[in-house]
């Protein structure tokens, strides 16, 4: 099971970006897809969830409004569309692949695979 991240990069407060995750080794429409973030010192943060049976969303208050999660079921790739970036959500960015929704699924114990991910860095 491989889960590759990419799309980060060094953007400017207001700015957007859109992160992609590509999965290969598991039946990806089967799959709950999350993304979370981290920095240092700090526990991995849940972002934005999506459920592939019927495209059914979760996201974290902080990035509601401003982020989206979409999911194409027929190239096994989820995307995180980051808009009105703030120098608070500079951050490494993970994706994840689990079989839990419902509250597990705003949890990093409730996924099973994770990408290497992708560092995010919005200045001010």
């Amino acid at each position: 099971v491989q889960l590759q991240a990419s799309g980060g990069g060094l953007v400017q407060a207001g700015d957007s970006l859109r992160l992609s995750c590509t999965t290969s080794g598991v039946p990806f429409w089967s799959f709950i897809m999350g993304w979370f973030r981290q920095t240092p010192g700090k526990d991995r943060e849940f972002v934005a969830s999506i459920r592939g049976s019927d495209g059914s969303s979760y996201y974290s208050d902080s990035v509601k409004g401003r982020f989206t999660i979409s999911r194409d079921n027929a190239k096994n790739t989820v995307h995180l569309q980051m808009s009105s970036l703030k120098p608070e959500d500079t951050a490494v960015y993970y994706c994840s692949a689990g079989t839990n929704w419902g509250p597990r699924a705003l949890a990093a114990t409730g996924y099973t695979y994770w990408g290497q991910g992708t560092q995010v860095t919005v200045s001010s």
